[in-house]
């Protein structure tokens, strides 16, 4: 069986990556949500295994103690990781295997994984950016500000990205994405065990 591929999608708040990447799963049952593990606490309509999985700071700080983490990071006061033991899992099962992650943790995936296909989300400018995060009603000036000031400095960092996606419409970033992963499949890395199979099938 050929195991699975990594795909990332990172990019500032705002940048709407959530929603592309719960599209993209939902469009393609091959492809598994990783699950990342939080110490924040819940929002409202998220739910315990699907969303995250919520833990303590005590829970979150034994975890990495045992090494149960393919990566973590600090973000905004809270932590977040990405569980080691369900990734592996679904990608010796043949499974796809997609994240949704900030770019210090894309950063940490690629320097694991260096085959893993990193797309980075951003809207077609700051402008854009700054009306969807204030459009939220949930940040203040001073968090907004942060968060504008963080997104430029990941779009700077472009280079460690395979693609890069401009979300003007969701449903123009969800083909995009969607073709993205389709071409990565029909690349020959990716088919040699399939055309081994039929070279041999050619001398019987």
């Amino acid at each position: 069986m050929t195991k699975g591929s990594l795909y990332i999608i990172s990019g500032p708040s705002g940048a709407g990556k959530g929603t592309v990447y719960d599209e993209v799963v939902s469009r393609r049952p091959t492809i598994k949500k990783s699950i990342s593990v939080t110490t924040r606490a819940p929002r409202e309509g998220e739910i315990e295994g699907v969303h995250y999985y919520f833990k303590t700071m005590e829970e979150y700080q034994e975890m990495i103690a045992r090494g149960e983490f393919l990566e973590t990071a600090e973000v905004y006061c809270n932590c977040y990781g990405t569980p080691k033991a369900p990734v592996l899992e679904m990608l010796n099962k043949g499974y796809d295997v997609m994240f949704e992650i900030d770019i210090h943790g894309a950063k940490n995936i690629k320097k694991q994984y260096p085959d893993a296909i990193a797309i980075f989300l951003m809207t077609p400018s700051f402008e854009i950016l700054e009306e969807r995060l204030r459009a939220r009603g949930t940040e203040s000036e001073d968090s907004i500000r942060r968060r504008l000031r963080a997104a430029k400095g990941e779009l700077s960092k472009y280079k460690m990205f395979d693609y890069i996606v401009f979300n003007d419409n969701k449903e123009k970033a969800i083909d995009e994405v969607i073709s993205i992963i389709d071409a990565e499949k029909r690349k020959i890395k990716n088919n040699v065990e399939e055309i081994n199979l039929i070279l041999e099938s050619k001398k019987k």
